[in-house]
């Protein structure tokens, strides 16, 4: 296949004027997004793409989706998050909400993730709608991913009044431009503990829901090392077990009360082939046992739990056709695994073939001075420019 370098792609001269902009919106997790989906849906319009604003049960955010070519056919998915993660307490150079070049660095809240990907799959808009396109591109943008990927799960579930099953869906994370095969899944759970407050000078007329968190700290901190010892194992990973770990606590309001109530936060990343939920329902079922245990003795322990996050492992593809397919749009050859999760895992459940591939690094998110490289963004949308040139064939 031959296709025009990167410098020569009309696309990569859009994207950095479109990064600006997007950059502009902070498009914060838990918040409204409408800004950023207005600016999406009037992009797409404006180029004669319809675009389908999908609400999500929290009333005041939307996921996106839209196809350029036949519906009706498998075609491809270009997968991204419209939010970033906030910039509280962190030190930048510059405005973080606008598009700065510091010394040739694209610098700006979700530059790299994953801002720049988006910008380039609406900087090739034009071409796509150029192409003689025989398979279809769907652009999918969902919310709330850096909150546990609470967004996409709604959009998935309405593909079907959409579009024909994808052949399969690139998720435009920072990779590096490297096709990722897999990665962890993921569940982060709250247990709230409540006992009842006494003064500490008799400590037998309270129950101290301190001490059950602590019990629970120990039976978690064990856990993890009973998987890092017997497993199950896959060497693709680092470390190749799953994991659990305790994250927060808080409880007590004064050292001479004895504290009614105590919040744990922990987090398990499982291997693929392993429920996230199947390591926590252990966890859960250690809380309950501490329960229990104390209302049996006369006491009033109470705990409940709630989901904080949620998402499933991204087993490597079994489409050797499919990783092919990437690695020859990408010019990189494939990563087996990462260390961090992605909304891929929620598209393979639904039975789509997923990948990872996107411009910037991961090591760059979430830090200050978070950038880009306009190479980078060349790079992408020479792959989106081949991955259009591609689908002008029915074969793939």
């Amino acid at each position: 296949m031959t296709v025009a370098t990167s410098q020569e792609v009309p696309g990569a001269r859009r994207a950095e004027a479109i990064l600006a902009d997007l950059v502009a919106i902070a498009g914060l997790p838990g918040a409204p997004n409408h800004q950023i989906a207005e600016y999406v849906r009037n992009f797409l319009a404006g180029h004669g793409v319809e675009c389908a604003v999908l609400p999500g049960p929290e009333g005041d955010r939307v996921n996106l989706f839209a196809t350029i070519g036949p519906k009706e056919v498998p075609g491809y998915v270009l997968s991204g998050h419209m939010d970033v993660v906030p910039v509280d307490g962190q030190v930048w150079t510059a405005d973080p909400f606008r598009l700065s070049d510091l010394g040739g660095r694209l610098t700006g809240r979700g530059t790299s993730d994953m801002k720049g990907f988006l910008a380039c799959v609406l900087a090739m808009v034009p071409e796509f709608r150029k192409s003689e396109l025989k398979r279809p591109v769907h652009i999918a943008f969902s919310y709330d991913e850096e909150i546990g990927c609470r967004g996409v799960p709604h959009l998935i579930a309405e593909l079907p009044k959409l579009c024909a099953l994808p052949a399969g869906c690139i998720v435009g994370e920072p990779s590096d431009m490297h096709p990722v095969l897999s990665h962890k899944g993921k569940q982060a759970m709250e247990i709230t503990f409540t006992g009842k407050a006494a003064h500490s000078s008799q400590p037998a007329l309270g129950e101290n829901a301190l001490y059950a968190a602590a019990e629970l700290l120990l039976f978690i901190r064990d856990l993890s090392v009973r998987m890092e010892r017997n497993g199950p194992f896959d060497t693709r990973f680092d470390p190749p077990s799953s994991t659990v770990v305790a994250g927060l606590l808080s409880g007590g309001t004064a050292v001479n009360i004895i504290p009614d109530q105590c919040r744990l936060s922990f987090e398990v990343r499982s291997v693929p082939g392993i429920a996230p939920q199947d390591v926590s329902a252990r966890v859960l079922e250690r809380m309950d046992l501490l329960v229990t245990a104390s209302t049996s003795a006369g006491g009033q322990l109470a705990a409940t739990h709630r989901e904080l996050a949620s998402y499933p492992a991204l087993p490597p593809s079994s489409d050797a056709q499919f990783i092919q397919l990437i690695e020859g749009l990408s010019c990189k050859k494939s990563i087996q695994s990462v260390s961090y999760g992605t909304e891929a895992g929620l598209f393979h459940a639904a039975g789509i073939p997923s990948i990872v591939c996107g411009p910037g690094s991961i090591t760059r998110a979430h830090r200050p001075d978070e950038y880009i490289l306009r190479e980078e963004l060349a790079e992408c949308t020479a792959m989106l420019a081949r991955l259009s040139q591609a689908l002008e064939s029915p074969a793939i």
